[in-house]
This record gives structure tokens, sequence and C-alpha cells, in this order.
């Protein structure tokens, strides 16, 4: 097909808003990966061992390239055929349409777009980088962290990774990448395959969450606050003007709202006794460690910190109350919320977007005194043609449930042949016609 058909997911806002340009991201950074096998969904890959050009024509589909750590690298062997052992190896994208799989033994296969780096740690541990563009990384991500069906809950969860990202992006410099992809750094386990969620992150093109000082604030989040969410100083250790408890009603009635942990009585008051040196004989410590109440957050638990509780039981949260079942006489937890506490409780955006709250708003709520920036340099006009180029693909999907696509037909690619019309124009004419005819595709 020609080139430009089809374009990555999210060329458009790198294109726009892009400060990092392309950035590295080890994947499957939680696992120890003995090989890897990568297949091509769509374009073509040129193979590198080291920096030099190992093969052409470029990799496409029906090909699957196989990698494998050595002593003094890794191997490389094309459908089967072995090319030998080298340093490191890398598949770069012929265009910017172009999809691999990546299929590592014993771990579930992933999609993603940009170029692969593959190295090793040693003779068993491969380290796998996905080097994509920016926003690309950044829908994957969202689409990674949050659910929910309304754009403007991934525009809020894009805004927030967008400002952590900049805030962090050397996080991983000594290690040679970026980011992870574990919740070390964001969670980034596949690319974006969903236009609501591309729109989202669309709409959020330029946006980023900053203090009273125009400075990008630290953006922590998590699952469900529980009613109530916690400073940063209750977690960790500093104390930020932009991260205060705040009252959350809107993380009720939600899926991790609530939580139960029942926990043997004499391992629970052993706990205290030996790990804390609390005199658990004591009527007045017994009683606390077995009627301990939270109707507002807590710090301690007679001097123990909640976090160390929450670490060594495995606890969804800090955020919980203790009472003893009377027939069998064990300790029960009965929890609020899911995570750390502190910023944004996901679940609770999600409820306020429902409820029709603005996200400007929303961010404000959770991030107190803080504000949105817009940059300057992003064109409005050109983000706001492509949210109604992806509106209407939405609504066409809508309006044909269970239609089966081919690629021609991907959301993806109708975005992006737009695109293509815009970069070959001056200017964008919003009268002119596109029709498929102008494309000239070829097959």
């Amino acid at each position: 097909m020609t080139k430009k058909i089809f374009v990555c997911l999210l060329m458009v806002s790198a294109f726009f808003v892009a400060k990092a340009e392309k950035i590295k991201v080890r994947l499957f950074s939680n696992n120890k990966i003995e090989a890897v096998y990568v297949s091509f969904d769509l374009g073509l890959y040129d193979l590198y061992a080291n920096d030099t050009l190992l093969l052409e024509p470029g990799l496409g589909e029906g090909m699957t390239v196989e990698v494998k750590p050595v002593a003094n690298g890794v191997s490389v062997a094309v459908n089967g055929y072995e090319y030998g052992d080298y340093r490191r190896v890398t598949l770069r994208a012929t265009d910017t349409a172009c999809i691999m799989c990546i299929n590592p033994r014993g771990v579930k296969q992933r999609t993603y777009e940009g170029d692969l780096e593959v190295s090793s740690f040693d003779r068993s541990n491969l380290k796998i980088i996905n080097d994509v563009e920016f926003e690309t990384y950044l829908a994957g991500v969202v689409q990674s962290e949050i659910y929910g069906k309304k754009s403007d809950i991934f525009r809020i969860q894009a805004t927030i990774s967008r400002t952590w990202a900049m805030r962090n992006m050397n996080k991983h410099k000594g290690d040679g990448y970026n980011f992870c992809d574990y919740v070390h750094c964001q969670a980034y386990q596949n690319r974006c395959v969903r236009p609501d969620i591309m729109l989202g992150t669309m709409q959020s093109s330029g946006e980023t969450i900053v203090d009273s000082d125009g400075k990008l604030i630290d953006t922590p989040f998590h699952s469900n606050s529980g009613g109530q969410t916690a400073n940063s100083e209750d977690v960790w250790r500093a104390a930020l003007p932009y991260l205060r408890s705040v009252q959350d009603t809107f993380s009720y009635r939600m899926r991790q709202s609530t939580w139960t942990k029942v926990i043997a009585r004499e391992k629970w008051l052993n706990y205290f006794a030996k790990t804390h040196k609390l005199d658990v004989g004591d009527p007045r410590v017994r009683a606390e460690l077995l009627g301990f109440e939270q109707n507002e957050r807590k710090v301690k638990i007679l001097g123990v910190p909640l976090t160390r509780v929450r670490t060594d039981f495995g606890l969804k949260s800090t955020f919980f109350t203790v009472v003893t079942d009377a027939a069998s006489g064990d300790v029960v937890l009965k929890g609020r919320g899911y995570g750390h506490g502190v910023g944004l409780s996901q679940e609770g955006a999600i409820r306020m977007v429902e409820l029709g709250i603005a996200y400007d708003s929303i961010i404000r709520h959770y991030y107190t005194g803080a504000s949105i920036r817009h940059d300057d340099g992003v064109s409005e006009r050109y983000v706001e043609h492509f949210v109604t180029e992806i509106t209407k693909i939405i609504e066409e999907d809508r309006a044909n449930p269970g239609k089966k696509k081919s690629k021609k037909d991907d959301w993806l690619g109708k975005l992006f042949r737009v695109r293509d019309r815009m970069d070959r124009e001056e200017e964008y004419d919003p009268a002119k016609q596109e029709v498929e005819g102008d494309w000239k595709i070829e097959w």
C-alpha cells in the first residue's frame, strides 16, 4: 500500500504538542523475558543488527522475528532462519503506518506502534524498549490506567499522565530509557485501540497541570478514595500544598468503594506485639486494636503508621475500621477505597463526569489550588478539526454495531487519511470535500 495511507495512532497530537518527540519505554518491565517473538500486523519494518541494516526488503505480515539472550548480547532469527548473535537488534518502522505484535515467551501478547529495540541484561533476560512518539505512548497509558465511556474521563487522565510524564522524563535515564510500563511509572500495556480514548487524549492536547507559580505539579492518582483523599505527607514525606485531603463523596458506590478483610484475632494482635512492640495485654491497647475507627482518615493506630499496616497485610487502603466477628472472634477490617488515597480518585472523577461536572473543575477539586495550563503552541483550529473527525467515526461505529472492518476501514486509518490531506495543503480548508476518491489508495 502507498506511504501514509495508514498512520500510527497518535501522530496527530504528537505533531502539535509533543515536547519530547520520541521517548523510550521499557516493555514487560515486571517480567523476566527469556525469548520474544515479534510479528507484524500492519506496515513494514527494517531489521538492524547493532546499527547495520541486516535484512532487505522490510519485514511485514506473515513474518516472525525471534530474539533470545546469549552470552554477549542477543541472537536473532527470521521465520526460523538464524542470522547470528549481536549486541542489539532494532526493528524500525519504515512509515508511520506500522503496528507490531510482541509475544514474549510465557507472557500475554501485546501490540505497539513505533520502533523496538531488544538487548539483554544477561544470558536469561531481555531488555525490550519501545521507541515511540510521546503522545502515542500517552494514549496507551490512558487506555491502561482508567475505564469509562465519556471522553472527559480520558481527557482528565491524559492531562494528568502528560503532566506526570513531562515532570519525570528522566526517571530511568540511568537505565537507558525514559519510563517503564508498570505502575512504578505509568501502566502502558498496549497501544491505544479505542477512538473514544483517542478523542479524550486529543481534547487534552497541550494541557498540563501547574501550581500557583506555573510549575508542573506531581499528579498522583488512585482508584478510589473511599470518600476522603489523603494529605501527601500522610503517605509520603513531603507536604505539598496542592495535595491536600478533600472530602470526596463522588467516590461512594463505585466499583472499589468498599472492601473487607478477615484476619485471625491472634495474628492481628501478635503482629502489633512482635513487630511494633505494643503491650497487647493492656486492656486499653487491646480495645483500640480490636475497635479501631476511622470516620475520617487517620495516619496511625497507636503510633503505628497505617501505611505500614497496609503493606504488611496487603490491604487495599489505609482507610479502614476494625470490628470483631461475634461468632468466630476473628478481626474484620471494613475498608473504604483502593490505593494510597493521594491526589485524584479515578472513580470519583468518573462519577463527576457522569454528573456533568466540567473536567477542569474535577482536576481543581483533587489538586488544591492547581490550574490547567494550555500550551500556546497548540493550534486549537487543528485540534477542533480532529476532534470533529474522531467524533464522526465514533458516531458511525455506534450506528453500525458489530460491523466487521478491514484494515482499510479501521478508524485510525480513516482519521489519518484526513491528516495526510492536511499535510499536503498550506492551509486547511474546512469547506473542501474529503471524499475517498481523493486518496488514490493502492492495494
